[in-house]
């Protein structure tokens, strides 16, 4: 009797993809979208132009000439034409693109940092702590944003500095009461409780557990506030709180052009 062995093919092996990052995630998903890829495109145009704004400009932008003043749109070396005082515009546009965004970053980085640690403390604390704190917030948040950056930078006085803190305090309480909303959610989970029965202290949870879990909205809503806070900052040059000349900022560059400006000029419809 004769055994006959049978074998059985063993089938091919099944190459497993690499696991793709987060981020190559993120950039498949926004390159699909025509709309992200155009914002895209222009959050990359500014930080270029934010970042090598000074090697990429011709003229200096606070050479001034009155031989050269006003000139017109597209003249031999005024690609966009020139100020009253003779100074290159398309310089100048280019250079205030660093302190707009200057203006519009440094406040939301310091309202974040400020308004998340009160509204964190505020909605782990609960009890009369929150209603102290968020009823104190709430008096600055019932001001619409832009009577209250006025209102703080004509007190404080013109100026980059006063305008940064005028800024900074408009959007802590806004950030403050995203912070709160968010740990007040987080405290009520079951781990917290967890960490409350092993004899964690209030820092500790807060360090451990619920940072972690409040930063990201926090985060993604403070992102949201940087061009609400360049169009003010840029509303507060224009009045003449904010930067003061001979600065390249853009709402500083319409306070001094705006006597210029023709409406009569423009295009009208043709009629029979």
């Amino acid at each position: 009797m004769v055994d006959t062995l049978t074998t059985k093919a063993r089938p091919a092996s099944v190459a497993i993809p690499a696991r793709q990052g987060y981020w190559h995630g993120v950039f498949r998903r926004l390159l699909r979208d025509p709309g992200g890829v155009a914002v895209g495109s222009i959050i990359l145009l500014l930080l270029i132009l934010a970042l090598f704004g000074p090697w990429l400009i011709a003229k200096d932008p606070y050479q001034t000439s009155m031989f050269l003043r006003l000139k017109p749109i597209g003249t031999d070396g005024f690609p966009l034409g020139s100020d009253e005082l003779g100074r290159d515009m398309l310089s100048r546009l280019i250079l205030g693109t660093r302190l707009s965004l200057f203006m519009g970053i440094v406040p939301v980085v310091f309202a974040f940092f400020i308004g998340g640690a009160i509204g964190i403390v505020a909605g782990y604390a609960g009890g009369k702590t929150n209603t102290i704190i968020m009823r104190t917030v709430d008096v600055f948040y019932a001001f619409p944003s832009v009577l209250l950056a006025i209102a703080l930078s004509g007190a404080l006085g013109a100026g980059i500095g006063n305008a940064l803190l005028s800024l900074t305090l408009v959007f802590v309480p806004q950030v403050a009461r995203i912070a709160e909303s968010v740990t007040a959610q987080v405290r009520h989970m079951d781990y917290i409780d967890a960490a409350r029965a092993t004899g964690a202290s209030a820092l500790t949870i807060i360090r451990v557990q619920v940072l972690g879990n409040v930063l990201g909205p926090i985060f993604v809503f403070s992102t949201g506030l940087i061009s609400v806070c360049m169009i003010l900052a840029s509303g507060l040059s224009f009045l003449g709180l904010g930067v003061r000349p001979p600065e390249p900022e853009w709402g500083l560059m319409l306070n001094t052009l705006r006597t210029r400006f023709t409406p009569s000029r423009g295009w009208r419809p043709c009629r029979d």
